[in-house]
């Protein structure tokens, strides 16, 4: 499954009233507008942002790490922890369908030359720790050195438990290999396992959040972790382009979504199980829910069509042409919005 197939409007549809594409898309809204347009501003790379600092040390300190460093994306906020953790001819540990291995196009290997060794991901989205211990290479020229594990949670919206990921991580460190967590939905698995945040946040060295999806910012992901790690993250942050100026603008967004927006990630997923019974209902397809997405495939392939006609009501869904179609409730959603999205359902379906 490509969870990006089929993901790009027509042009010229920039608005839509409902878009179930991805919590990606979400705008920031009057509170968050607010907080940017009284945002004290500084030089980051000088680090002289009040915002940026502000935001780094909080969400640290609030995760029960060292040091944090902010970057635009959520793709380069793993990127760097990889290229800090691992040098040129050493190996990471990763899920098959983990985004670090399927969706950044390879960076660690083409950028830092390191190699990716891809496993299989259990049903619940964990990787065992058996097949961890089975793929850490011996002290043997002939192999890549095997350096760090990289874990992913939510994983397709499953929230993975405390047990299976500190299984993982104790395996890897068994093997002497570092743990980094892509928590681009980190929240949303909080609110799923309904642990404290600490909790999973204390598993792995490092820990990259995402603060663009379900947090509703307009862009920015904090790695957080060892002062010393984060010092070289922060320096290929640099050698990447990432070193932005007057960046506390989305850092203050950044600190807002952290106050105001991870207590209301549950009505998200209530809606996304609320969408998911209406499928079930009209007999669409299978269909799977998890925290904030829906999985469905149509049985009669029925993708494109289904597609158009949600368009024709103000929905916009990545649909691709045959297999799985994910819908993802974000903030931007809202009861009126899955009304409407449900009487679109009922009448293609009628």
């Amino acid at each position: 499954m490509n969870q990006y197939a089929g993901m790009t409007q027509a042009e010229g549809r920039n608005h839509p009233i409902c878009d179930l594409r991805s919590d990606t898309v979400t705008r920031p809204d009057a509170g968050m507008m607010a907080a940017i347009a009284a945002a004290d501003l500084g030089d980051d790379v000088y680090r002289e942002d009040p915002q940026v600092n502000r935001l780094e040390a909080s969400l640290a300190e609030r995760l029960g790490k060292e040091a944090g460093l902010f970057l635009p994306t959520g793709t380069q906020s793993n990127l760097v922890a990889l290229l800090a953790h691992c040098g040129r001819g050493e190996e990471i540990l990763v899920g098959v369908d983990y985004h670090v291995n399927k969706y950044e196009a390879a960076g660690a290997s083409v950028l830092g030359g390191i190699a990716l060794c891809p496993l299989p991901i259990s049903e619940t989205g964990a990787l065992l720790p058996e097949a961890i211990r089975a793929a850490v290479k011996p002290d043997d020229s002939h192999m890549a050195i095997s350096r760090l594990l990289s874990l992913e949670n939510t994983h397709n919206g499953q929230a993975i438990s405390l047990a299976q990921t500190q299984a993982a991580a104790d395996a890897a460190r068994a093997s002497g290999l570092a743990v980094h967590l892509d928590g681009a939905r980190f929240f949303n698995g909080i609110a799923v396992l309904g642990c404290a945040e600490g909790d999973l946040a204390a598993i792995p060295d490092t820990l990259s959040i995402c603060l663009s999806k379900g947090l509703g910012t307009p862009a920015g992901s904090v790695l957080v972790g060892p002062k010393d790690l984060v010092t070289r993250a922060r320096r290929w942050r640099k050698m990447l382009g990432g070193g932005m100026r007057q960046a506390g603008i989305l850092a203050a967004a950044g600190l807002y979504a952290l106050e105001h927006n991870v207590a209301r990630l549950g009505e998200d997923h209530a809606r996304a199980e609320a969408l998911a019974a209406v499928l079930r209902r009209l007999g669409a397809g299978p269909v799977t829910q998890a925290s904030n997405m829906v999985f469905f495939t149509p049985q009669d392939g029925c993708n494109a069509a289904l597609q158009a006609h949600l368009s024709q009501s103000g929905v916009v869904i990545g649909a691709g042409d045959s297999g799985p179609i994910r819908l993802v409730l974000h903030r931007d959603v809202s009861d009126a919005g899955l009304d409407l999205v449900t009487e679109a359902l009922q009448r293609f379906y009628s």
